[in-house]
């Protein structure tokens, strides 16, 4: 009979090490997960970076965006509980004759100041486009008064335009002309504001077209000037056409900057006479901060938002529909020149 005794186990046979078969199927695997890897650590570090700013744009500019949305369908002080009130303030608007002076005063002034800030500058501009004595100091002092600040402005033609103590009277008084009554003649009021905005909005459009003349094609106006082109001429059929998009851009910053002015308003004239000056931001703040109908101002900046981007997207669409039919500026310029000429 034969004995049977523990059974001594059989060595295992080691397996032996091999690649993933997916990543021997594909070498580059390996260096795609790294550089996707390299690339969630560039996103983490970047979000760190601009995390607080986004922050800062979320709580100071969103959040109070929406929240006056919401604030110009109710019926709200800021201090005691409001109420909803849906449309209501906004057909208040329509009906109120206070909010129909300030878009009329607001819209004189626009249609005053946007074309002759933009016609001044461009003036400006082509005449210290030259090369002439002192032409450093020239552009310096056009450009000195858009940087001060309109409430500085503000204070310092206060006591220009004074009616009993004022500059300007005592220069009319030496020529004859009877003393005006400038900030308290509702007449004059809105005008003497524009003159002030003026002085200080040209210098702006000055720069902005000094720098886009230096990239107006010298070959162009060369070769105009050889087909017989007077500088009248040039100007019209090569500078003009090449500043188109530069125009575009001034005349939407230029109304923005009509539609939006307040503190030379509030520092000079606060509104008056007689609501001779109220424009729709000073009517906004108004509303909501010396009426305290918060939702009823809320309102009317809507209103002028609505209007802001209304004639951003007119331009916008102006200028692609100009970019889309409209010949380059130098395209068959130079036999209109040659045209023009011979005539």
């Amino acid at each position: 009979m034969r004995t049977t005794g523990p059974r001594t186990p059989r060595p295992r046979t080691p397996r032996p090490l091999t690649l993933d078969p997916d990543r021997a199927l594909d070498p580059d695997r390996a260096a795609r997960a790294a550089r996707r890897r390299r690339a969630r650590g560039e996103a983490v570090t970047a979000w760190a970076f601009i995390g607080p700013a986004v922050l800062v744009i979320i709580g100071l500019g969103v959040v109070p965006l929406l929240w006056s949305l919401l604030l110009s369908f109710r019926a709200d002080d800021l201090v005691t509980p409001g109420r909803w009130v849906g449309l209501g303030n906004y057909r208040a608007l329509g009906e109120d004759p206070a909010f129909r002076t300030a878009v009329r005063n607001t819209l004189i002034y626009a249609g005053v100041y946007v074309p002759v800030s933009l016609a001044a500058g461009l003036g400006l501009a082509l005449a210290l486009n030259r090369r002439i004595r002192l032409v450093g100091l020239y552009r310096t002092l056009v450009f000195v008064p858009f940087v001060v600040s309109a409430t500085a402005q503000g204070v310092l033609f206060a006591f220009v335009f004074d009616p009993d103590f004022g500059v300007a009277n005592a220069l009319l008084h030496h020529i004859g002309i009877s003393p005006q009554g400038f900030f308290d003649d509702p007449g004059q009021a809105l005008a003497v504001l524009l003159l002030i905005s003026l002085w200080s909005g040209i210098g702006f459009c000055v720069i902005v077209y000094l720098a886009a003349l230096q990239d107006v094609p010298a070959e162009l106006v060369e070769s105009a000037r050889l087909d017989g082109a007077n500088p009248r001429q040039v100007l019209r059929h090569v500078t003009l056409p090449s500043l188109t998009p530069v125009t575009v851009f001034l005349v939407l910053w230029q109304f923005i900057t009509a539609l939006q002015v307040f503190d030379l308003v509030y520092v000079t004239t606060k509104g008056g006479p007689l609501g001779a000056t109220t424009v729709i931001v000073y009517f906004v703040w108004e509303q909501a901060f010396q009426n305290f109908t918060a939702g009823y101002g809320a309102a009317a900046a809507y209103v002028l938002a609505v209007g802001l981007i209304a004639a951003a997207v007119v331009l916008r669409l102006y200028q692609r529909h100009r970019r889309r039919s409209g010949p380059s500026p130098g395209d068959g310029k130079g036999v209109g020149i040659s045209e023009g000429a011979s005539r």
